[in-house]
Protein backbone atom coordinates (compact mmCIF):
# COMPACT_ATOMS: atom_id res chain seq x y z
CA UNK A 1 0.00 0.00 0.00
CA UNK A 2 1.21 3.13 -0.86
CA UNK A 3 1.65 5.76 1.72
CA UNK A 4 0.40 9.09 1.74
CA UNK A 5 2.30 12.01 0.41
CA UNK A 6 2.24 15.60 2.08
CA UNK A 7 4.08 18.21 0.33
CA UNK A 8 5.68 21.08 2.44
CA UNK A 9 6.87 24.43 -0.03
CA UNK A 10 9.06 26.48 1.72
CA UNK A 11 8.16 30.30 0.50
CA UNK A 12 8.35 32.14 3.38
CA UNK A 13 11.51 34.51 2.40
CA UNK A 14 11.51 38.12 1.71
CA UNK A 15 13.26 37.99 -1.35
CA UNK A 16 14.94 41.04 -1.26
CA UNK A 17 16.96 40.95 -3.85
CA UNK A 18 14.08 40.78 -6.65
CA UNK A 19 13.89 44.42 -5.31
CA UNK A 20 10.06 44.39 -6.22
CA UNK A 21 7.06 44.30 -4.66
CA UNK A 22 5.58 41.36 -5.79
CA UNK A 23 6.72 38.33 -3.53
CA UNK A 24 9.81 36.21 -5.37
CA UNK A 25 7.37 33.42 -5.64
CA UNK A 26 4.95 34.78 -8.05
CA UNK A 27 7.46 36.40 -10.60
CA UNK A 28 6.39 34.84 -14.24
CA UNK A 29 8.04 31.89 -15.43
CA UNK A 30 7.39 30.85 -19.03
CA UNK A 31 4.02 32.95 -18.50
CA UNK A 32 3.11 31.69 -14.55
CA UNK A 33 4.06 32.38 -11.01
CA UNK A 34 7.64 29.92 -10.03
CA UNK A 35 5.45 28.67 -7.35
CA UNK A 36 2.41 27.44 -9.19
CA UNK A 37 5.18 25.05 -11.40
CA UNK A 38 5.86 23.71 -8.66
CA UNK A 39 2.64 23.29 -7.27
CA UNK A 40 1.33 21.69 -10.17
CA UNK A 41 4.49 18.79 -10.43
CA UNK A 42 3.70 17.88 -6.70
CA UNK A 43 0.04 17.17 -7.86
CA UNK A 44 0.59 15.32 -10.29
CA UNK A 45 1.79 12.78 -7.45
CA UNK A 46 -1.51 13.40 -6.01
CA UNK A 47 -0.67 14.58 -2.76
CA UNK A 48 -3.13 14.17 0.64
CA UNK A 49 -1.69 17.65 1.62
CA UNK A 50 -0.02 20.62 -0.07
CA UNK A 51 1.09 23.27 2.54
CA UNK A 52 2.75 26.45 1.85
CA UNK A 53 5.26 28.14 4.41
CA UNK A 54 4.12 31.73 4.08
CA UNK A 55 5.93 34.95 5.94
CA UNK A 56 6.16 38.49 4.18
CA UNK A 57 4.56 39.17 1.71
CA UNK A 58 1.77 36.34 2.81
CA UNK A 59 -1.51 37.89 1.32
CA UNK A 60 -0.10 37.89 -2.11
CA UNK A 61 0.82 34.13 -1.49
CA UNK A 62 -2.34 32.80 -0.13
CA UNK A 63 -4.24 34.66 -3.08
CA UNK A 64 -2.55 32.75 -5.51
CA UNK A 65 -2.35 28.86 -3.75
CA UNK A 66 -5.57 28.52 -2.20
CA UNK A 67 -7.71 28.04 -5.50
CA UNK A 68 -5.27 25.46 -6.18
CA UNK A 69 -6.19 23.34 -2.61
CA UNK A 70 -2.87 24.40 -1.41
CA UNK A 71 -3.01 25.16 2.44
CA UNK A 72 -0.62 28.20 3.95
CA UNK A 73 0.90 28.13 7.47
CA UNK A 74 2.44 31.47 8.75
CA UNK A 75 6.22 32.04 9.90
CA UNK A 76 6.17 34.99 11.58
CA UNK A 77 9.84 35.12 12.19
CA UNK A 78 12.54 33.64 9.60
CA UNK A 79 14.45 31.42 11.94
CA UNK A 80 15.98 29.36 9.52
CA UNK A 81 14.64 25.94 7.16
CA UNK A 82 14.32 23.92 10.21
CA UNK A 83 12.13 26.41 11.65
CA UNK A 84 9.69 27.07 8.56
CA UNK A 85 9.34 23.10 8.35
CA UNK A 86 8.49 22.65 11.79
CA UNK A 87 5.99 25.26 11.12
CA UNK A 88 3.78 22.93 9.24
CA UNK A 89 3.96 20.44 12.25
CA UNK A 90 0.86 21.16 13.60
CA UNK A 91 -1.14 21.03 10.48
CA UNK A 92 -0.08 17.84 9.77
CA UNK A 93 -0.58 16.14 13.38
CA UNK A 94 -1.61 12.70 12.83
CA UNK A 95 -0.57 12.75 9.25
CA UNK A 96 1.35 9.28 8.96
CA UNK A 97 3.01 9.39 5.62
CA UNK A 98 5.69 10.41 3.40
CA UNK A 99 6.64 14.19 3.42
CA UNK A 100 8.23 16.31 0.45
CA UNK A 101 10.19 18.96 1.27
CA UNK A 102 10.49 21.55 -1.43
CA UNK A 103 11.05 25.32 -2.18
CA UNK A 104 9.68 27.94 -4.00
CA UNK A 105 12.21 29.54 -5.85
CA UNK A 106 13.18 26.24 -7.19
CA UNK A 107 10.36 26.30 -9.99
CA UNK A 108 11.30 23.29 -12.14
CA UNK A 109 11.82 20.05 -10.00
CA UNK A 110 10.13 17.55 -12.22
CA UNK A 111 7.39 15.33 -10.64
CA UNK A 112 9.53 12.32 -11.53
CA UNK A 113 12.23 13.28 -9.55
CA UNK A 114 9.95 14.19 -6.62
CA UNK A 115 9.15 10.33 -6.80
CA UNK A 116 12.40 8.86 -7.14
CA UNK A 117 13.40 10.12 -3.95
CA UNK A 118 10.11 8.73 -2.74
CA UNK A 119 11.29 5.34 -4.10
CA UNK A 120 14.13 5.65 -2.54
CA UNK A 121 12.48 5.84 1.00
CA UNK A 122 11.09 3.28 0.70
CA UNK A 123 14.28 1.37 -1.06
CA UNK A 124 16.99 -0.60 0.26
CA UNK A 125 17.62 0.30 4.22
CA UNK A 126 14.21 1.88 4.50
CA UNK A 127 16.06 5.20 4.95
CA UNK A 128 15.38 7.57 7.49
CA UNK A 129 15.49 10.56 5.01
CA UNK A 130 16.25 11.46 1.06
CA UNK A 131 18.30 13.93 -0.09
CA UNK A 132 18.44 15.93 -3.44
CA UNK A 133 21.85 16.42 -4.69
CA UNK A 134 23.43 17.76 -7.87
CA UNK A 135 26.21 18.58 -9.17
CA UNK A 136 26.78 22.27 -10.81
CA UNK A 137 29.53 23.70 -12.75
CA UNK A 138 30.58 26.03 -10.37
CA UNK A 139 30.05 24.70 -7.21
CA UNK A 140 30.92 27.81 -5.55
CA UNK A 141 29.40 28.51 -1.71
CA UNK A 142 26.68 25.47 -2.28
CA UNK A 143 26.69 22.85 0.90
CA UNK A 144 28.63 19.82 -0.15
CA UNK A 145 27.03 16.46 0.59
CA UNK A 146 29.57 13.79 1.69
CA UNK A 147 28.08 10.40 1.02
CA UNK A 148 29.71 6.85 0.70
CA UNK A 149 29.63 5.22 -2.63
CA UNK A 150 26.81 3.71 -2.09
CA UNK A 151 24.93 6.73 -1.52
CA UNK A 152 24.51 6.68 2.18
CA UNK A 153 25.01 10.07 3.55
CA UNK A 154 27.98 10.99 6.24
CA UNK A 155 26.90 14.34 6.28
CA UNK A 156 26.23 17.49 4.59
CA UNK A 157 28.56 20.63 5.52
CA UNK A 158 27.88 24.29 5.07
CA UNK A 159 31.25 25.32 2.65
CA UNK A 160 32.18 28.02 5.33
CA UNK A 161 32.47 25.31 7.76
CA UNK A 162 33.93 22.49 5.06
CA UNK A 163 37.32 21.76 5.21
CA UNK A 164 40.15 21.44 2.08
CA UNK A 165 38.81 18.29 1.18
CA UNK A 166 35.33 18.56 1.79
CA UNK A 167 35.34 21.42 -0.32
CA UNK A 168 36.76 19.72 -3.18
CA UNK A 169 33.73 17.01 -3.47
CA UNK A 170 31.53 18.09 -6.11
CA UNK A 171 28.28 17.19 -5.05
CA UNK A 172 26.31 19.61 -3.23
CA UNK A 173 23.07 19.75 -1.70
CA UNK A 174 19.83 21.24 -2.85
CA UNK A 175 17.90 21.51 0.07
CA UNK A 176 15.31 18.92 -1.02
CA UNK A 177 14.09 16.03 1.32
CA UNK A 178 11.65 13.36 1.27
CA UNK A 179 11.15 11.76 4.53
CA UNK A 180 8.62 9.77 7.04
CA UNK A 181 6.56 12.59 8.99
CA UNK A 182 7.18 10.74 12.16
CA UNK A 183 10.74 10.68 11.51
CA UNK A 184 10.97 14.27 10.25
CA UNK A 185 9.57 15.97 13.17
CA UNK A 186 11.05 13.88 15.57
CA UNK A 187 14.80 15.06 14.35
CA UNK A 188 13.62 18.57 14.05
CA UNK A 189 12.42 18.52 17.60
CA UNK A 190 16.24 17.75 18.14
CA UNK A 191 17.51 20.60 16.49
CA UNK A 192 19.07 23.37 18.10
CA UNK A 193 19.88 27.12 16.83
CA UNK A 194 23.46 26.70 18.74
CA UNK A 195 24.99 28.12 15.61
CA UNK A 196 26.77 31.41 14.73
CA UNK A 197 23.48 32.45 12.77
CA UNK A 198 21.11 31.36 15.72
CA UNK A 199 19.00 29.79 13.10
CA UNK A 200 17.59 26.12 13.56
CA UNK A 201 19.03 24.28 9.86
CA UNK A 202 17.26 21.41 7.83
CA UNK A 203 20.44 20.01 7.20
CA UNK A 204 21.15 19.03 10.90
CA UNK A 205 19.05 16.33 10.67
CA UNK A 206 20.96 14.14 8.50
CA UNK A 207 23.63 14.52 11.07
CA UNK A 208 21.11 13.61 13.92
CA UNK A 209 19.47 10.31 11.87
CA UNK A 210 23.26 9.52 11.26
CA UNK A 211 24.42 9.58 15.01
CA UNK A 212 21.23 7.86 16.06
CA UNK A 213 22.02 5.19 13.55
CA UNK A 214 19.34 5.59 11.03
CA UNK A 215 20.56 5.17 7.07
CA UNK A 216 20.46 9.01 5.35
CA UNK A 217 20.47 8.84 1.36
CA UNK A 218 21.70 10.75 -1.31
CA UNK A 219 20.54 10.74 -4.75
CA UNK A 220 21.28 12.70 -7.15
CA UNK A 221 19.49 15.15 -10.02
CA UNK A 222 20.47 17.55 -13.00
CA UNK A 223 21.61 21.37 -11.53
CA UNK A 224 19.12 22.53 -14.30
CA UNK A 225 15.91 20.57 -12.30
CA UNK A 226 17.01 22.26 -9.00
CA UNK A 227 18.27 25.80 -9.90
CA UNK A 228 16.75 28.46 -7.91
CA UNK A 229 16.07 32.34 -8.07
CA UNK A 230 17.50 34.77 -6.01
CA UNK A 231 17.57 37.40 -8.57
CA UNK A 232 15.54 38.96 -11.83
CA UNK A 233 19.07 38.17 -13.57
CA UNK A 234 18.44 34.84 -12.10
CA UNK A 235 15.12 34.28 -12.76
CA UNK A 236 16.20 35.76 -16.91
CA UNK A 237 18.79 33.03 -16.88
CA UNK A 238 15.99 30.24 -15.83
CA UNK A 239 13.65 31.36 -18.60
CA UNK A 240 16.37 30.97 -21.36
CA UNK A 241 17.05 27.67 -19.96
CA UNK A 242 13.37 26.35 -20.09
CA UNK A 243 12.57 28.21 -23.59
CA UNK A 244 15.47 26.38 -24.74
CA UNK A 245 14.14 23.55 -23.97
CA UNK A 246 10.74 23.81 -25.01
CA UNK A 247 11.87 24.57 -28.41
CA UNK A 248 14.00 21.71 -28.81
CA UNK A 249 11.08 19.63 -27.87
CA UNK A 250 8.59 21.43 -30.09
CA UNK A 251 11.13 20.93 -33.45
CA UNK A 252 11.21 17.02 -31.89
CA UNK A 253 7.30 16.58 -31.45
CA UNK A 254 7.24 17.90 -35.01
CA UNK A 255 6.76 21.61 -35.40
CA UNK A 256 9.28 23.57 -37.27
CA UNK A 257 10.95 26.59 -35.98
CA UNK A 258 12.49 29.49 -38.54
CA UNK A 259 14.45 30.41 -35.97
CA UNK A 260 14.07 29.15 -32.24
CA UNK A 261 15.65 31.36 -30.36
CA UNK A 262 13.48 34.04 -31.45
CA UNK A 263 10.29 32.13 -30.47
CA UNK A 264 9.03 32.61 -26.87
CA UNK A 265 6.61 29.78 -25.32
CA UNK A 266 4.50 29.98 -22.40
CA UNK A 267 3.58 27.17 -20.11
CA UNK A 268 1.29 25.65 -21.33
CA UNK A 269 1.48 26.14 -25.40
CA UNK A 270 0.20 23.10 -27.43
CA UNK A 271 1.22 22.83 -30.86
CA UNK A 272 0.43 20.22 -33.61
CA UNK A 273 2.67 18.55 -35.99
CA UNK A 274 3.74 20.01 -39.13
CA UNK A 275 3.43 23.53 -37.42
CA UNK A 276 5.52 26.18 -39.36
CA UNK A 277 6.89 29.43 -36.77
CA UNK A 278 8.24 31.92 -38.01
CA UNK A 279 11.15 34.11 -36.40
CA UNK A 280 9.81 36.61 -33.19
CA UNK A 281 6.83 34.74 -32.21
CA UNK A 282 5.45 35.08 -28.80
CA UNK A 283 3.10 32.80 -27.34
CA UNK A 284 1.17 34.06 -23.85
CA UNK A 285 -0.65 31.22 -21.53
CA UNK A 286 -3.55 29.22 -23.27
CA UNK A 287 -3.05 29.14 -26.63
CA UNK A 288 -3.92 25.47 -28.98
CA UNK A 289 -2.24 25.40 -32.46
CA UNK A 290 -3.73 21.98 -34.29
CA UNK A 291 -2.09 20.90 -37.10
CA UNK A 292 -0.79 22.45 -40.04
CA UNK A 293 -0.94 25.89 -39.15
CA UNK A 294 1.39 28.55 -40.53
CA UNK A 295 2.10 31.57 -38.18
CA UNK A 296 4.16 34.13 -39.84
CA UNK A 297 6.58 36.55 -38.17
CA UNK A 298 5.80 38.98 -35.27
CA UNK A 299 2.88 37.80 -33.95
CA UNK A 300 1.57 37.77 -30.55
CA UNK A 301 -0.62 35.08 -29.48
CA UNK A 302 -2.39 34.50 -26.00
CA UNK A 303 -5.39 32.46 -24.91
CA UNK A 304 -6.62 31.34 -28.34
CA UNK A 305 -7.87 28.44 -30.29
CA UNK A 306 -6.01 27.92 -33.53
CA UNK A 307 -7.26 24.86 -35.76
CA UNK A 308 -5.91 22.99 -38.00
CA UNK A 309 -4.67 25.08 -41.95
CA UNK A 310 -5.34 28.01 -40.32
CA UNK A 311 -2.66 31.03 -41.14
CA UNK A 312 -1.59 33.94 -38.83
CA UNK A 313 0.55 37.28 -39.49
CA UNK A 314 2.69 38.48 -40.17
CA UNK A 315 2.18 41.08 -37.33
CA UNK A 316 -1.05 39.76 -35.64
CA UNK A 317 -2.43 39.75 -32.44
CA UNK A 318 -4.37 37.49 -30.82
CA UNK A 319 -5.86 37.97 -27.78
CA UNK A 320 -7.74 35.41 -25.09
CA UNK A 321 -11.52 33.76 -26.71
CA UNK A 322 -10.06 34.22 -29.97
CA UNK A 323 -10.85 31.05 -32.28
CA UNK A 324 -9.93 29.99 -35.70
CA UNK A 325 -11.41 27.29 -37.84
CA UNK A 326 -10.02 25.47 -40.23
CA UNK A 327 -8.03 27.48 -42.68
CA UNK A 328 -8.93 30.49 -41.58
CA UNK A 329 -6.57 33.84 -41.81
CA UNK A 330 -5.99 36.65 -39.61
CA UNK A 331 -3.18 38.51 -41.56
CA UNK A 332 -0.89 41.81 -41.13
CA UNK A 333 -1.87 44.51 -38.23
CA UNK A 334 -5.26 42.28 -37.34
CA UNK A 335 -6.27 42.40 -33.74
CA UNK A 336 -8.77 40.23 -32.69
CA UNK A 337 -10.32 39.66 -28.91
CA UNK A 338 -13.37 36.84 -28.08
CA UNK A 339 -13.97 36.86 -31.95
CA UNK A 340 -14.75 33.43 -33.73
CA UNK A 341 -14.03 32.59 -37.20
CA UNK A 342 -15.65 29.86 -38.76
CA UNK A 343 -13.75 27.72 -41.38
CA UNK A 344 -12.13 29.55 -44.03
CA UNK A 345 -12.84 32.96 -43.14
CA UNK A 346 -10.45 35.83 -43.96
CA UNK A 347 -9.37 39.11 -42.30
CA UNK A 348 -6.64 40.10 -43.91
CA UNK A 349 -5.03 43.38 -43.14
CA UNK A 350 -5.39 46.33 -40.58
CA UNK A 351 -8.04 44.87 -38.97
CA UNK A 352 -10.27 44.82 -35.19
CA UNK A 353 -12.50 42.00 -34.55
CA UNK A 354 -13.93 42.03 -31.00
CA UNK A 355 -16.61 39.97 -29.55
CA UNK A 356 -17.55 38.89 -33.13
CA UNK A 357 -18.44 36.00 -34.91
CA UNK A 358 -17.31 36.21 -38.33
CA UNK A 359 -18.90 33.06 -39.93
CA UNK A 360 -17.60 30.40 -42.70
CA UNK A 361 -15.85 31.70 -45.72
CA UNK A 362 -16.50 35.66 -44.79
CA UNK A 363 -14.21 38.12 -45.82
CA UNK A 364 -13.34 40.88 -43.77
CA UNK A 365 -11.86 43.88 -45.94
CA UNK A 366 -8.45 45.61 -44.90
CA UNK A 367 -9.45 48.52 -41.88
CA UNK A 368 -12.92 47.06 -40.84
CA UNK A 369 -13.58 47.69 -36.96
CA UNK A 370 -16.04 46.19 -35.22
CA UNK A 371 -16.99 48.83 -32.57
CA UNK A 372 -18.43 46.57 -29.17
CA UNK A 373 -17.47 49.08 -26.64
CA UNK A 374 -20.06 51.86 -25.79
CA UNK A 375 -17.90 52.70 -22.76
CA UNK A 376 -19.88 51.18 -20.56
CA UNK A 377 -20.34 47.66 -22.00
CA UNK A 378 -19.33 45.58 -24.79
CA UNK A 379 -21.72 44.48 -27.44
CA UNK A 380 -21.37 40.96 -30.36
CA UNK A 381 -20.76 41.53 -33.66
CA UNK A 382 -22.56 38.57 -35.72
CA UNK A 383 -20.98 38.37 -39.36
CA UNK A 384 -23.31 35.39 -41.23
CA UNK A 385 -21.24 32.90 -43.66
CA UNK A 386 -19.58 33.84 -46.86
CA UNK A 387 -20.25 37.88 -45.93
CA UNK A 388 -18.12 40.52 -47.63
CA UNK A 389 -17.43 43.53 -45.39
CA UNK A 390 -15.84 46.11 -47.63
CA UNK A 391 -12.27 47.92 -46.63
CA UNK A 392 -12.53 50.88 -44.27
CA UNK A 393 -15.87 49.80 -42.86
CA UNK A 394 -17.03 50.21 -39.02
CA UNK A 395 -19.62 47.82 -37.47
CA UNK A 396 -21.41 49.53 -34.45
CA UNK A 397 -22.40 46.45 -31.65
CA UNK A 398 -25.01 45.24 -31.17
CA UNK A 399 -25.18 44.05 -34.77
CA UNK A 400 -26.05 41.46 -37.25
CA UNK A 401 -24.65 40.95 -40.95
CA UNK A 402 -26.99 38.25 -42.99
CA UNK A 403 -25.19 35.47 -44.57
CA UNK A 404 -24.32 36.37 -48.19
CA UNK A 405 -24.49 40.06 -47.29
CA UNK A 406 -22.10 42.66 -48.84
CA UNK A 407 -20.99 46.27 -46.84
CA UNK A 408 -19.53 48.38 -48.83
CA UNK A 409 -16.29 49.81 -47.91
CA UNK A 410 -15.85 52.86 -46.28
CA UNK A 411 -19.69 52.13 -44.21
CA UNK A 412 -20.68 52.94 -40.66
CA UNK A 413 -23.40 49.79 -40.27
CA UNK A 414 -25.64 50.25 -36.90
CA UNK A 415 -28.69 47.89 -38.25
CA UNK A 416 -29.12 44.81 -38.93
CA UNK A 417 -28.27 43.76 -42.10
CA UNK A 418 -30.71 40.84 -44.01
CA UNK A 419 -28.82 38.06 -45.72
CA UNK A 420 -28.04 38.40 -49.08
CA UNK A 421 -28.55 42.37 -48.77
CA UNK A 422 -26.18 45.28 -49.65
CA UNK A 423 -25.46 47.76 -47.08
CA UNK A 424 -24.10 51.29 -47.66
CA UNK A 425 -23.76 53.39 -44.81
CA UNK A 426 -21.70 56.30 -46.09
CA UNK A 427 -22.48 60.18 -47.00
CA UNK A 428 -23.25 60.26 -51.05
CA UNK A 429 -19.92 61.47 -52.71
CA UNK A 430 -20.01 64.74 -54.93
CA UNK A 431 -18.02 65.89 -57.91
CA UNK A 432 -17.00 70.06 -58.22
CA UNK A 433 -15.06 70.76 -61.46
CA UNK A 434 -12.05 72.88 -61.26
CA UNK A 435 -12.40 73.41 -57.39
CA UNK A 436 -9.14 71.99 -56.63
CA UNK A 437 -7.14 73.67 -59.13
CA UNK A 438 -8.75 76.72 -57.92
CA UNK A 439 -8.12 76.37 -54.38
CA UNK A 440 -4.45 75.31 -55.46
CA UNK A 441 -3.84 78.69 -57.17
CA UNK A 442 -5.31 80.96 -54.24
CA UNK A 443 -3.82 79.00 -51.62
CA UNK A 444 0.04 79.46 -53.44
CA UNK A 445 -0.83 83.35 -54.10
CA UNK A 446 -1.70 83.29 -50.52
CA UNK A 447 1.76 81.65 -49.42
CA UNK A 448 3.59 84.14 -52.35
CA UNK A 449 2.22 87.28 -49.88
CA UNK A 450 -0.44 88.14 -53.23
CA UNK A 451 -3.49 89.63 -52.42
CA UNK A 452 -6.36 88.00 -53.74
CA UNK A 453 -7.99 89.66 -56.77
Amino acid sequence: MTAPIAAIILAAGKGTRMKSDTHKVLHPLAGRPMLLHLIDSAAALDPARTIVVVGAGREQVEAAVHPYGAETVHQAEQRGTGHAVRMAEAALAGFDGDVLILYGDVPLVPTATMKRMLDRLHGDGEPALVVLGFRPAEPGAYGRVIANPDGSLVKIVEFKDASELERAETLCNSGLMAARARDLFALLGQVTDDNAAGEYYLTDVVGLAVSSGRLAAVIEAAADEVEGVNSRGELAALEVSWQQARRARAMADGATLIAPETVWFAWDTRLGRDVLIEPNVVFGPGVDVADRVTIHAFSHIEGAQIASGAVVGPYARLRPGTVLGEDAKVGNFVETKKAVLGKGAKANHLTYLGDAEVGAGANIGAGTITCNYDGFFKYRTNIGEGAFIGSNSALVAPVTIGKDATVAAGSVVTRDVEPGALALGRARQEARPGWGTRFREAMAARKRGEKPE
